[in-house]
Formats: structure tokens, C-alpha cells, sequence
């Protein structure tokens, strides 16, 4: 996956750089930049000594020495005033130089702070956002594996609103199917047909057990219009249509007769968009390279998350996202908290991978990886 948040010591990551929020002056700091010149050694300050002082939104390289990476970005990120001080444009300066800087040193793989959300009282969600908007514009045109290293989930802040948004949506969803699981003993297929029942407004028997048994009951149902009973027998609304006996089929009809795979549904549905392939993967946050075992093997079984990564992508309904996964052997439950923030964003129609990864590691939950 281009871009993942993980918790960890930056100073333990093994890239081709390191990101380092550094101080304007050749001394060392405090936070991130103790933790690094710990590791690394004397020598690393020596090399930050040699730079000299620095102006904040700029960024210099040196190499690694004792770290497990080939370089060390020095990064002089701003601190907050207001906001209206110029300081998030030095910010977002922070990020696309040591990008840059990166690309131009041949490196693969890079690891960042959260820069200026320590000791330079950045709102955290606006540091993130200005990081992520980074991240997702650089990716947009070069490859490069991006980690944003943080030390644990209060690290990332989403909106206040949003949280709150998706806050309810889950004591809606996921809360209640899981009350339903440890309390409600006439189970899953009762469940359904008793909400069927209320919504035809049946008078049955007291008794829950009632409602699993036959197919056909004699309902004395109400009627919506007469508000007379009627006692004749009634095939639920939510049972299937009578279906009758079919003639047998073989295994090989079967097989000739199987649906879509998943890779040559998204495939179809790329070319329906009008869409590239580069923007797509990219765009779901995938590796060229997983795409490209994807789009050569019709066969090919992705992870869940992969599929609801190309989902998100291509910005597909909640049905249409049940359809595509559904042709990879998933789906969504409400029974997992994951699942229920993934249908939230679906159903609100909000398709930036970034936004989405950034709320699954708030609520603590695994981010969609490849």
C-alpha cells in the first residue's frame, strides 16, 4: 500500500529515509528529534552542525548513520500562530520538499512524524490534513511506499464533526446487531421474519416461536384499507416466491454458467467509468504491481480490504460495492465495527481513501491495506 499510517518509533523504521522535525538551529531538540540523534549517533548531529541554521519550511539530507535507513530528511516544520500566519503553507512546504528531495535520492520507502503537531501546537487535525493532502498529490504522479508514523490513535484527530458522524452511525448499526446477537434467542431468520410481520401487521400468537414455523400462517392480518380481519391463510412478504421443481442440472451447465470474477467485474467497470488504470489503483491507495496480478488473473482473490479499496475508487453504491466484493467471496456485516464505518462512508458518499484510513485507525480499527 503507497501510504500507511502505523504506530511505531520512527527510529525503528527500516526505510530509505527518515523524516526528521527538526529544530532551525544545528542543536538537537526535544521529541522526535532527541529520539533520532539518540539512534543515530553523534556523527548525525555532526552532518546537521555542518547544514547550520535553517529556515522554517525547508529541508536538507544527510545520511543515516546508526538509524535502519539510508538517510535522515531534516525538516524545519513551522509553529502554530493562528493559522492566518502563513504557517500551514510552510507546512505543506515541509512535506512536498522532503517528497522531493526523497524522489531525487532514489529512495522507495519514507517514513514522516506527524511534523509541527508536538511542541509546535499544530492542531492536529489540521496537521494531518495538510500531511494527507501532501501525500495524496505526490502519490498521484510518482511511487514511493509513504508511512506516517504516530505513536498511538489519539495521535490522529479526525473533524469533530465527522467523528460524531460516524460515532452515531455505528451506536446505530453495530451496537444494536450486537445487543441483537447476545440477547435476541429467536435468532437471525426470526429476526427477519418478525420485522416482515410488523411491517404487514400480522396479530399472531404471543409466543416469538411462532414466527419461524411455517411458511404459509393463517394470519388474521388487518387489512391496511378495511381494517377487517381475515382469516384466510397468507404467504408472508418476506418469504421467497413458490418456486417449483426444476429439472436437474449438471455440474458442467453450472460451471459454464458461472457469473463475473471480481477481476473481470472491475475491469468492466474501469472501462464503463472511462477511467485509466494508473488513476484508479492509485486513487485506491493499491500497488502497481497488485494491480497488475489482479488485471492478468481473472481468477485472482484479493483481501477484502483490496476490494473495497477499488470500490471506494471507483466511488461505487453501497449495493454496487456489495456487488463487486460479493464476487471475491465478501461482504459487509454489521456485526463488525469495520464494516459498519466502511458502509458509513459509502452510504455518505465520501470516496477519499486518505479521509477513510485516517477514521478506521481513530476508531481503532485495521486501515484498508494491500
Amino acid at each position: 500500500m503507497p501510504f500507511e499510517i502505523v504506530r511505531n518509533d520512527i527510529t525503528n523504521m527500516q526505510v530509505d529515509a527518515i523524516v526528521n522535525a527538526a529544530n532551525p538551529e544545528p542543536v538537537v531538540g526535544s521529541g522526535v528529534d532527541s529520539g533520532i540523534h539518540q539512534k543515530a549517533g553523534n556523527a548525525l548531529l555532526q552532518a546537521r552542525q555542518e547544514i547550520g541554521v535553517m529556515p522554517y519550511g525547508e529541508v536538507a539530507i544527510t545520511p543515516a548513520f546508526g538509524l535502519d535507513a539510508k538517510y535522515v530528511i531534516h525538516a524545519v516544520s513551522p509553529v502554530w500562530y493562528d493559522g492566518a500566519s502563513n504557517e500551514t503553507v510552510l507546512l505543506e512546504q515541509c512535506y512536498s520538499k522532503a517528497l522531493a528531495l526523497a524522489l531525487e535520492h532514489g529512495c522507495e520507502s519514507i517514513a514522516f512524524p506527524l511534523l509541527s503537531s508536538g511542541n509546535q501546537k499544530f492542531p492536529k487535525d489540521v496537521a494531518l490534513q495538510i500531511a494527507i493532502n501532501a501525500f495524496s498529490k505526490f502519490l498521484m504522479q510518482y511511487d514511493m511506499q509513504i508511512y506516517l508514523v504516530v505513536f498511538d490513535h489519539t495521535s490522529v484527530v479526525l473533524s469533530e464533526k465527522l467523528f460524531d458522524s460516524i460515532t452515531q452511525y455505528v451506536d446505530e448499526t453495530y451496537v444494536v446487531e450486537k445487543t441483537r446477537e447476545e440477547y435476541d434467542y429467536v435468532g437471525t431468520t426470526a429476526r427477519r421474519r418478525h420485522h416482515a410481520v410488523r411491517k404487514n401487521r400480522p396479530v399472531l400468537e404471543s409466543s416469538l416461536d411462532a414466527m419461524i414455523e411455517p411458511e404459509y400462517l393463517s394470519c388474521k392480518a388487518i387489512s391496511e384499507d378495511t381494517e377487517e380481519l381475515c382469516e384466510s391463510p397468507k404467504l408472508l412478504s418476506c418469504e421467497a416466491p413458490v418456486s417449483y421443481p426444476q429439472a436437474p442440472r449438471s455440474l458442467e451447465d453450472l460451471v459454464h454458467e458461472l457469473d463475473e470474477t471480481f477481476s473481470e467485474h472491475l475491469i468492466r467497470l474501469i472501462d464503463q467509468k472511462g477511467l485509466d488504470d494508473p488513476y484508479v489503483y492509485k486513487k485506491a491507495n493499491v500497488d502497481r504491481k497488485l494491480f497488475s496480478k489482479i488485471k492478468n488473473n481473472i481468477d485472482y482473490k484479493p483481501k477484502k480490504s483490496t476490494a473495497l479499496s477499488f470500490a471506494i475508487a471507483l466511488e461505487l453504491s453501497l449495493d454496487e460495492t456489495l456487488d463487486l466484493i460479493g464476487r471475491a467471496g465478501f461482504t459487509l456485516s454489521h456485526s463488525s465495527k469495520f464494516d459498519v464505518i466502511i458502509e458509513f462512508f459509502l452510504q455518505e458518499g465520501i470516496y477519499d481513501m486518505f479521509t477513510i484510513n485516517n477514521a478506521l485507525f481513530a476508531f481503532g480499527e485495521p486501515t484498508l491495506t494491500d
